[in-house]
């Protein structure tokens, strides 16, 4: 299976201002990753070349930041390296890149005349390390000298460092060929080694590194990180050199010589293990089409299964976890349960679908499944109110593409009824069944939860539309399962319930003056602000609305909302929408939800959509040529390279915004292009 690549050549390296917000990313199962700007320069706290979960998929600490080289022939230097202060770019290496591509991982070729130099960074799967691999061709008649300075840190991954403040307190340890640094806080010992030539120790600070994007955002953007030496080695005249930089990091020193030792000491080791991740990866994709005959096959396609298996990770005690977004989300459960269709079923990863659901099922609690586990405290938060719905719809799709029905009777089912139960009497965030039949709830505990401080920027405190829909899709779901298990007494009141939910959602959300549902109903108001919300009460499997008022929804929707990005948040009549997802953290809050574009809900819609036009070709010619390649084929070569961003400007020119890497940006459209336009349905289902 050939792999897909994007190549950046000479001339478009030349547009910096263009190139230097284009960002790759590479994973490694655990969590961890290293991901920089195509120029090479780290443009976030979030860049660097290691940035391990010491506890997976958690703790992400950023170990090793980058790795600069100096190519010396004769008289003259050639700095390859780029790191920016607030008033310079120094060294200025960028300048000197002939070549950039992922391929499928990122390689730097550098053309320096009698010098060419090309370099691969790597990291192996379920391994906190990175490998660096180099080729340096000398042409020259002289002797070429290079010298690789590594960039270390010890930091968590939401902080900088400020050395006069809070001091990096370490130990280091070097041989003639690698060196062993040891933190204290945070505890962790970084090792590097190289396959040739030999480390010199000469400790030297590099101050007020300037990270222009965290700038922009508001946030803390100068950092200070230390080099402990360098390596060098030589590459006579008229000769070519491979040699490779590799780095492990671990809370033990001889745990993080021992992953190291797995990855090689040699060149001949480091190839091996680059092989072997390009073989993964060709495997992948090639289970992929071999179980997918349907599915044509594109180079967009496979970057968006690679993107799709990068958010799947494992912790330490071997369960499957998502990671919602890079840079910086964390395991999330709602990301999880919407993502899970996208990510695991429609690519046949049914044993991880299964691993996630019972996990989450085991923190249940006043019949909620938490929205969030902290990766430092291990503490499961429990607020949000559509999480717990979002669950038992990715239990639907499990057994839509399992059939798994025993797996469900045995682990789920008791704790299943326990959500129902629990929403009837009420549990927590004032999360209960009102006397219509319809789900109560308080502020900020829907997908648009975004705050200013105390403020609550879209409280929707009441009765949300997507949470009712949501509800009957549960209660119907809850019915299919109790008739399976034969148990009609529950089957009955399931549907009993459901039949209530449903008559007074119609009586109560349809608003005749727009044709379409209100986004919150509550005992004060009815609010008519036109969201995307109310595209899930067509999209679910169980709907409560009939033919006429689902294509009105879906009409409102496709007028007010859709973009080739995805939908925006909040209709551009209304007052409070904000074109543009950008500045400090409270104007981005501020947009977050209202007006900004959300890729994942391409997926709904066009869901939504298709299911109201009969799937008819043309429809489905529609949503591709429309929608989904829009987005795909523009969107892998914008923000984040090869993988699809968090969100975007609602204001043209559309400028992708937030993680530059989101799970359910990837899932959601890639299952409604593979269920719903290419209609591989799965096999169990029929409604």
């Amino acid at each position: 299976m050939k792999l897909p690549a994007i190549t950046f050549q000479k001339e478009a390296l030349s547009r910096f201002g263009e190139l230097v917000e284009k960002e790759w990313l590479i994973t490694n199962g655990l969590g961890s990753y290293a991901s920089s700007t195509v120029l090479g320069i780290n443009t976030r706290k979030y860049h660097g070349l290691l940035v391990a979960a010491l506890d997976p998929p958690g703790n992400r600490t950023v170990c090793l930041s980058k790795l600069d080289e100096d190519i010396i022939v004769g008289n003259d230097v050639f700095r390859l390296g780029s790191n920016e202060f607030h008033d310079v770019i120094y060294p200025d290496g960028y300048k000197l890149i002939n070549q950039f591509s992922i391929d499928p991982f990122p390689t730097y070729s550098y053309d320096l005349g009698n010098v060419q130099v090309s370099k691969t960074v790597f990291m192996p799967k379920n391994k906190n390390s990175v490998a660096v691999s180099y080729k340096l061709t000398n042409k020259s008649v002289l002797d070429a000298k290079v010298r690789l300075y590594p960039l270390l840190t010890c930091r968590y991954y939401h902080t900088v460092v400020d050395r006069l403040r809070t001091p990096l307190n370490f130990t280091l340890k070097s041989t003639s060929t690698q060196f062993q640094a040891t933190f204290q806080r945070p505890q962790a010992t970084i090792v590097c080694r190289s396959t040739d030539g030999e480390f010199k120790e000469a400790i030297n600070w590099v101050d007020r590194l300037h990270y222009r994007d965290e700038a922009l955002r508001g946030e803390a953007d100068v950092d200070d990180c230390f080099q402990p030496g360098y390596f060098e080695l030589q590459v006579p005249a008229e000769t070519e050199k491979e040699f490779a930089v590799s780095c492990a990091v671990s809370y033990e020193s001889q745990e993080a010589r021992d992953i190291l030792d797995s990855v090689g000491s040699t060149i001949s080791d480091i190839k091996d293990s680059l092989n072997q991740e390009v073989n993964q990866k060709a495997e992948l994709l090639s289970n992929f089409h071999r179980d997918h005959p349907q599915v044509p096959m594109s180079d967009w396609l496979n970057w968006i299964l690679l993107a799709a298996d990068s958010f799947m990770v494992e912790s330490a005690d071997g369960k499957k976890a998502v990671i919602a977004g890079y840079h910086w989300f964390e395991p999330w459960g709602r990301d999880t349960f919407i993502s899970l269709p996208g990510l695991m079923l429609v690519t046949g990863k049914y044993n991880d679908a299964k691993d996630i659901l019972q996990t989450f099922i085991q923190y249940s609690k006043s019949g909620l499944i938490p929205n969030f586990v902290s990766d430092k405290s291990g503490i499961p938060v429990y607020d949000t109110v559509d999480g717990t719905l979002w669950y038992v719809n990715a239990v639907l799709q499990y057994l839509k593409y399992t059939g798994d029905f025993g797996f469900v009777k045995d682990e789920l089912w008791e704790k299943l009824q326990g959500i129902v139960e629990n929403h009837q009497k009420g549990t927590l965030f004032g999360i209960h069944l009102d006397d219509d039949g319809l789900l109560m709830h308080g502020p900020r505990l829907t997908w648009m939860d975004a705050t200013v401080g105390t403020d609550v920027i879209t409280p929707r405190t009441g009765k949300a539309v997507e949470i009712q829909a949501l509800w009957y899709n549960t209660l119907r779901t809850m019915e299919l399962l109790a008739d399976k298990f034969e148990e009609p007494t529950l089957a009955e009141k399931y549907g009993a319930m459901a039949n209530q939910t449903r008559q007074s959602f119609n009586e109560k959300f349809w608003n005749p003056q727009n044709g379409c549902l209100f986004d919150v109903v509550n005992e004060k108001a009815l609010d008519a602000s036109i969201r995307p919300n109310q595209i899930f009460a067509v999209s679910l499997d169980y709907t409560m609305l009939n033919n006429e008022k689902s294509q009105q929804v879906v009409e409102a929707v496709n007028r007010e909302l859709v973009t080739p990005y995805g939908l925006r948040t909040l209709s551009l009549g209304d007052p409070k929408f904000v074109g543009r997802c950008a500045g400090d953290s409270r104007s981005r809050d501020m947009a977050y939800h209202n007006g900004t574009i959300w890729p994942w809900l391409l997926g709904p819609y066009v869901t939504a959509y298709l299911k109201v036009n009969d799937y008819s070709a043309k429809a489905r010619e529609q949503m591709l040529e429309n929608l989904v390649l829009p987005l795909f084929t523009t969107g892998i070569h914008q923000g984040g390279l090869g993988t699809i961003n968090e969100i975007y400007d609602c204001d043209p020119p559309n400028e992708p915004r937030g993680c530059i890497s989101q799970a359910w940006s990837v899932a959601e459209p890639l299952r409604a292009y593979v269920e719903d336009i290419l209609q591989v349905k799965p096999k169990f289902w029929k409604q």
